[in-house]
């Protein structure tokens, strides 16, 4: 046998050559023992001859679980035994399948009870031994080096929601980060392994009538210690108490100081342990007292007070050194060490009443029988003037003794004891001897050591007195100033481990992880060392003082006080309520749920069933759910599988009414591929049996005689049925004739084919899922057409491209009366109805009602033709085309009643052109009622639209103004039809969205009168009056135009002509959208193919752009008010006008509308961008050959003062305006028309203009949009100003075109000195001024959130509070 190196570089056994031929068997395994892990699957391609017990062994490595704590069972019959955990049988004699077969399994529980986690089993026998990758996992952050906890970059350890369910093997409970409460979780895991704390907390007992639980920060602790110590989850939530801090959901996204939540914590319980026996207790264990003190070095007289402290702050690295202390004792030898006052810090001896040399420092009197130190990681450096993190290394020992840092007087000075009465008049100060006899007793101590500084050495030096501190948790942080995260390595007293606890997870560590927290490297503690070294370091050290007859154990459960024995059961009941419920939740099958409601129509909803209930149990939870009851009988209800986006009913369930949910669902799954439908049927039907495998097919039924197309009928079929056979299908289901069949699919929009192959499939045709088809069965000879060419292509292409338009004709239109009173007095006489398509022609069909309430309608639309119900019924998809003697009679009939003859023959000639879309108001479509908000008649007349129609020019007919209608069988006018339904579009034009056409090589279809220029084929039109039932004053004005969405906007209007009364030169087309704005529709070889139904139109008198035309606004640019800018009129510019010209055309416009009577000579034009000014237009310049013009167009009007000095493009306009700093005010904007580019130009025409010499002159660029405001307190630091280049036109200025904002002042100015309360109301005054021009005044950076905690329950709103 062979021995070759693995990854690992360990020799092992080859194996032989015939194993790898070997079959292998490829398991899915299915966890589903919680509802977090039911996604996750687990693969293992294992050789034949693997034993099951092998299997188990496997699963369990790869999952995570403890083997014999988990079944296997198959996943398509999960009702079988699960497979045995010792059998030795291979999988191949166990009917797995091999071959690269998919076998699935699921992962379930073993006797009720959720597998047991495997990640700590291995620190379990011997901790020493654990494997780096187990410590690497739960210490905290992933190291670089395979060590725990120095990794630079803090990645939170993935786990699973199983992991927490399940009690860590360490023993301990984690707790849940609610977002960046890592601080919190770290200090209460502390907390609670702290013996006397936890103990102390046990013993206090909650009243509920005094205080209100929720709120009780004590009580809620209470809580979390009591689920600590005795819950078998991994890790609970601390949202209980964050809530009775008074904190909301927002607080668990700030990262605070875990040294700043401990002290506000310990004050909030101060507060409500008042008045009970755990009113002193923080004191009692946390705090203790140091002298701060001042002694003479003359005379020996010494001023001090006493302190308290709860923590000592020891300093990582002086301020200003390059080097960081050591250690820890290092740090402590530094706080107490004193320092000289001298010099000019000398200090006042009251008792030599002079100046004298003293010693300033602190004394511990008094050591905390639990002493916290907090090492100052982070500190702020002020050269980056940004906050940084110390990444030194500092040691600290395991045992820290404290007995050198009690007295360290310099006993060479004279009198070191000597006090007098003057000590007192600091504050709690008193003699040195005095001091000792009051800190001398041990009455004078509760749970701490004392320790005075007296004379005697003796007293300091007893055994008993020596102060020895044991390490027991080390609070962690990795990260940076910014942010980071936190985590506490905590020695257990019971056993005397070291534990991890990283939020979620416990995991057991060594002295050797705890040494890896010194932070910083092994070598020199350089100034840049930490800058490369591991930012995982310790930040918070708490010691505990070693007393045998002080240091308290653990409560066990046994000696519980009694309120906490109850507490224990309420919280165990809570659990195991929990637990169940948890259950159910794994065991519940969630669908969405929709239903065809006989009286709602379609619903839907969320169907949640146990996986175990029938399917019989499930129907009757829908029933109930969707409130069925009194409307259907159970009987008539069932539930089917549905395929909501198909609009597919996929399969039914007959004879499966007993089978469980779970199997008929296919298990349970946090999302399923498909739905549920409950469909009802009324008492007298049968339920149709829906087979899997079918494809559901509406079938149009098309009437060429009446040109109609009926509602849909829906039938299913097999993909692998022909078409011969379906055909025999769709006879049966509507009654038709089979051999004269021809049957059309609908694939998508525009997209028709004719089935015509007898032994095609249907899948071979491109059926799918749901399917639209088209059948017609006449005897006529319009079979024998080509299929394009036919009145089936189109009847079909017309009903799939015409919508319906509101179009709202103006209030005084010529024509427009009499033409209302014809289309009136025509719709009371006239029988004869028109219908039409308005059905929702979207790619997707979307099911259409087929209800007996919608057949009888569409029965009698197409049976009465004088119903009055045809008029205002629901919509069918079809349209009816009259004859043409109807046309002309109507038509006839119209026009005769016209006073205009030359409006008479345009509206015949339109009329006939528009196969029977006349103007009869009486020809409605037998359509769906539409609720049509009120067109709001004030708008914006002047609004241009640049992208409301369509980019793609589908088509350049035009409908035929000038010839007869060109006639073909039926009455149906030719269409312009190609074999895709598509008019092919212009290649190779120039597109320009700017003028009202294309600007192109080709001839406008209108000459200037906006007549056709040659004639061409029809698109359908049809127009009519809006029915009674609209609003009544809109009834009067407004048209329902049915139209080919691929006519263009210029025959659109050319076919609104008889009803607006002018040519369709004289009046525009603005789109109203959904808030009532309205765009102008300019391009007329644009179609209307963006258009969809129901959409509004209005029309308004004026003339239309002719090609090369464009509508502008106007605006006055006035560059020393308050509002620069300021509206004046829309106007037209012509593409090849001169600037002059546009100019004479736009004076007399100014003058009758906005009362300007200006000289030609006065004014000038300019570019505008927004609101800033930029090129100034020259009288010579030519529209689209020197200046680029566009749709929507905006240009300045700008009135001089003087004549023109812009003669050539080669000069430069530049606004300047001065700042006077003596002043603190900014004088108005003056123009400066350079030569060229030069910034000695610029300054030489400031320096004449201002009288500033030139070399005290400097100047800035203006910021931001015209005028570049800017408050008058910044704008002398704030701006660049004197740049150090030589041309404007490069970096940092790119003064490029005329219109640029420069600021000059004179060097020599110094600002104005100003008191703070002058600085204060003038910030105010600017603040408002830059408010009303929409400027900022400067940036206010987020301020960080205070750490607070609430002692009412929650915060008090209030304004003014941060």
């Amino acid at each position: 046998m062979e021995m070759v190196p693995n990854e690992e570089n360990q020799f092992v056994p080859k194996e032989i050559q015939n194993a790898a031929e070997e079959p292998r068997v490829l398991c899915i395994i299915q966890d589903i023992t919680s509802a977090k892990t039911i996604n996750e699957r687990l693969t293992l391609n294992l050789p034949s001859s693997t034993t099951l017990s092998k299997l188990y062994d496997d699963v369990a490595h790869k999952a995570g679980y403890v083997k014999a704590t988990f079944d296997l069972a198959w996943g398509n019959t999960p009702d079988m035994a699960p497979l045995d955990h010792s059998s030795t049988m291979s999988l191949s004699d166990s009917s797995f399948e091999p071959g690269g077969k998919k076998n699935f399994l699921q992962l379930t529980d073993k006797d009720g009870e959720q597998p047991q986690i495997a990640s700590d089993e291995a620190g379990t026998a011997d901790s020493s031994g654990l494997d780096d990758v187990s410590k690497e996992r739960f210490i905290g952050p992933l190291a670089r080096d395979s060590t725990a906890g120095c990794s630079g970059d803090y990645s939170s350890p993935s786990y699973s929601y199983s992991s927490i369910l399940n009690k860590s093997e360490t023993g301990y409970v984690g707790l849940v980060n609610q977002a960046m409460t890592c601080y919190l979780n770290s200090l209460l895991q502390t907390l609670f392994m702290t013996p006397e704390f936890r103990n102390a907390l046990y013993n206090w007992e909650f009243e509920e009538t005094e205080e209100d639980p929720v709120t009780s920060i004590p009580h809620q602790l209470q809580r979390l210690f009591v689920l600590l110590q005795t819950t078998k989850k991994r890790a609970i939530e601390t949202t209980d108490v964050t809530r009775s801090f008074g904190w909301d959901s927002s607080e668990a996204w700030q990262q605070h100081d875990v040294q700043e939540l401990c002290r506000v914590m310990f004050d909030a319980l101060e507060q409500k342990w008042k008045q009970t026996e755990q009113a002193d207790l923080i004191n009692q264990l946390y705090q203790g007292k140091l002298k701060d003190y001042v002694r003479c070095l003359e005379c020996g007289y010494e001023s001090w007070r006493v302190d308290t402290y709860l923590d000592i702050p020891l300093v990582i690295r002086p301020f200003g050194a390059s080097q960081a202390y050591g250690s820890v004792e290092e740090a402590l030898q530094a706080f107490i060490q004193p320092e000289t006052l001298d010099g000019p810090n000398q200090y006042y001896c009251e008792r030599c009443n002079k100046k004298c040399d003293a010693r300033k420092g602190l004394r511990f009197l008094h050591f905390p029988y639990l002493l916290t130190l907090q090492l100052k990681r982070f500190d702020f450096d002020y050269t980056t003037m940004h906050r940084i993190k110390l990444n030194d290394r500092m040691t600290f020992p395991e045992e820290l003794d404290m007995s050198p840092f009690i007295d360290v007087e310099d006993e060479k000075s004279p009198q070191t004891e000597s006090c007098t009465d003057s000590g007192a008049e600091n504050e709690g100060s008193c003699h040195s001897d005095q001091m000792s006899n009051d800190f001398s007793t041990d009455d004078c101590v509760d749970e701490g050591i004392c320790l005075d500084s007296t004379g005697s050495t003796e007293r300091v030096l007893k055994p008993k007195s020596l102060p020895t501190f044991e390490l027991f948790s080390v609070m962690v942080h990795s990260g940076s100033a910014a942010g980071g995260h936190y985590y506490a390595c905590i020695k257990s007293f019971s056993d005397g481990q070291w534990y991890s606890f990283n939020d979620q997870h416990v995991s057991k560590i060594t002295q050797e992880d705890i040494r890896k927290t010194y932070g910083g490297s092994s070598g020199s503690r350089g100034y840049y060392s930490s800058a490369f070294a591991s930012s995982t370091n310790a930040y918070m050290l708490i010691y505990r003082l070693k007393d045998p007859s002080r240091n308290a154990k653990y409560l066990v459960a046994e000696d519980f006080p009694e309120h906490i024995k109850s507490l224990v059961l309420r919280e165990k009941e809570s659990e195991e309520q929990e637990k169940r419920q948890r259950e159910i939740e794994r065991n519940t099958c969630k669908i969405k749920l929709f239903c065809m409601h006989p009286v709602k129509m379609m619903t839907e909803s969320k169907l949640e069933v146990h996986k175990d209930k029938t399917l019989k149990e499930a129907t009757e939870m829908a029933y109930k759910m969707m409130e069925l009851e009194g409307v259907a009988s159970l009987d008539c209800c069932r539930l089917v599988k549905y395929d909501e986006f198909h609009e597919y009913l996929e399969r039914s369930y007959e004879g499966e009414e007993d089978t469980p949910m779970g199997l008929l669902l296919g298990g349970i799954k946090s999302s399923y591929m498909f739905d549920l439908l409950l469909e009802t049927r009324k008492p007298e039907q049968v339920f149709q049996p829906y087979k899997p495998g079918e494809v559901m097919v509406k079938v149009h039924v098309v009437d060429l005689k009446s040109e109609t197309i009926a509602t849909p009928i829906s039938v299913r079929a097999y993909l692998n049925q022909t078409i011969t056979e379906f055909k025999q299908l769709i006879a049966q289901a509507a009654g038709l004739s089979a051999e004269t069949m021809r049957v059309v699919l609908e694939r998508c929009y525009n997209d028709l084919r004719l089935l015509y192959v007898p032994n095609k499939t249907l899948k071979a045709e491109g059926f799918f899922r749901s399917n639209k088809v088209f059948v017609e069965s006449s005897e006529s000879t319009d079979h024998q057409v080509a299929f394009t060419e036919s009145l089936l292509w189109k009847l079909l292409d017309r009903h799939g491209n015409t919508i319906r338009l509101l179009v709202l004709l103006p209030e005084q239109s010529p024509g427009t009366l009499a033409n209302r009173t014809l289309c009136q007095k025509v719709g009371g006489d006239s029988g004869v109805p028109f219908e039409g398509s308005t059905g929702n022609r979207k790619s997707v069909e979307v099911i259409e009602e087929s209800t007996d309430k919608l057949k009888n309608l569409s029965q009698q639309q197409q049976g009465s033709s004088t119903s009055d119900s045809q008029k205002s019924s629901d919509a069918s998809d079809f349209e009816h085309i009259e004859s043409p003697t109807q046309e002309a009679d109507s038509n006839a009939s119209l026009c005769v009643a016209a006073d205009n003859r030359e409006l008479e023959n345009r509206i015949r000639a339109t009329a006939g052109g528009s196969s029977g879309a006349s103007s009869d108001p009486d020809n409605h479509f037998a359509s769906e009622e539409r609720s049509d908000s009120e067109v709001n008649n004030d708008r914006s007349t002047s609004s241009v639209d640049s992208d409301i129609l369509s980019s793609s020019h589908s088509s350049d007919t035009l409908c035929n103004a000038d010839s007869g209608p060109i006639q073909l069988a039926n009455g149906l006018d030719s269409h312009s039809i190609t074999s895709s339904r598509r008019s092919k579009a212009h290649e190779g034009k120039k597109e320009t969205w700017d003028t009202a056409e294309e600007d192109s090589g080709t001839d406008s279809e209108y000459d200037d009168n906006g007549k056709s220029k040659a004639e061409a084929q029809y698109l359908y039109f049809r127009a009519e009056p809006c029915s009674q039932d609209d609003s009544s004053s809109d009834a009067q004005k407004c048209l329902v135009v049915h139209v080919d969405k691929r006519i263009t906007l210029a025959a659109f209007k050319l076919n609104l002509e008889p009803y607006v009364g002018v040519a369709s030169t004289q009046f525009k087309v603005f789109r109203v959208y959904a808030n009532n704005q309205e765009f102008e529709s300019v391009r007329l070889n644009e179609t209307l193919s963006s258009f969809s139904d129901d959409n509004k139109i209005t029309i308004r008198l004026g003339r239309a752009l002719k090609k090369g035309e464009y509508r502008v606004k106007v605006y006055q640019l006035l560059v020393n008010e308050p509002e620069p800018c300021k509206f004046l009129v829309d106007t037209v510019f012509a593409k090849g006008m001169t600037v002059r010209q546009s100019k004479e055309e736009l004076l007399p416009q100014l003058k009758e509308q906005c009362k300007l009577d200006l000289s030609i000579d006065s004014v000038r034009l300019r570019k505008k961008t927004w609101k800033n000014p930029g090129t100034v237009f020259l009288d010579y310049h030519v529209y689209e050959e020197d200046i680029s013009i566009s749709s929507n167009w905006e240009v300045f009007l700008e009135v001089l003062n003087e004549p023109e000095k812009m003669k050539s493009m080669s000069q430069l306009a530049i606004l300047t305006r001065r700042w006077s700093p003596t002043t603190m005010k900014l004088g108005p904007f003056q123009e400066v028309i350079l030569e060229s580019s030069s910034v000695e130009e610029l300054k030489e025409k400031l320096s004449e203009m201002s009288n500033i010499p030139l070399e005290n002159l400097e100047f800035a660029k203006g910021r931001g949009t015209f005028p570049c405001d800017i408050s008058v307190l910044e704008i002398h630091q704030d701006l660049d100003w004197n740049p150090k280049v030589s041309t404007l036109n490069v970096w940092p200025l790119y003064i490029c075109d005329d219109g640029a904002v420069v600021f000059y002042r004179a060097s020599t100015e110094e600002p104005m000195a100003l008191s703070d309360e002058e600085r204060s109301e003038l910030m105010k005054k600017e603040s408002s001024r830059l408010l009303k021009t929409g400027h900022r005044v400067s940036y206010s950076p987020r301020k960080e959130k205070a750490l607070k905690i609430y002692l009412d329950g929650g915060p008090v709103k209030d304004s003014g509070q941060d």
